[in-house]
């Protein structure tokens, strides 16, 4: 059973009165929830909850890639000291 949302503006306490409304906005890209292709219009209260579910996807996307980053240079740094510690070895042997 698909529940269907009702067209009643709780901002105008009377029925929405579609494309009229400022806040009436189109919304074209990825649903994040279901990989769906978007292309509608709607009130922009109605989408609060869809762009927030998206903002967290990215925030988590985000700090994934931050941190792989932070390992990556890590990693390099240990190298790169590791380096630092044998050429100063070999310069302090006679």
């Amino acid at each position: 059973m698909q529940i269907k949302p009702g067209s009643y503006c709780p901002l105008l306490k009377k029925d929405c009165i579609g494309i009229k409304c400022a806040w009436m906005t189109q919304v074209k890209g990825t649903h994040p929830q279901t990989g769906q292709d978007v292309d509608e219009w709607s009130c922009a209260i109605t989408w609060l909850p869809l762009l927030l579910i998206e903002n967290s996807q990215q925030q988590r996307q985000t700090g994934a890639a931050v941190e792989s980053f932070r390992n990556e240079m890590v990693n390099g740094n240990q190298v790169l000291g590791l380096l630092l510690a044998e050429g100063a070895q070999l310069e302090a042997k006679p």
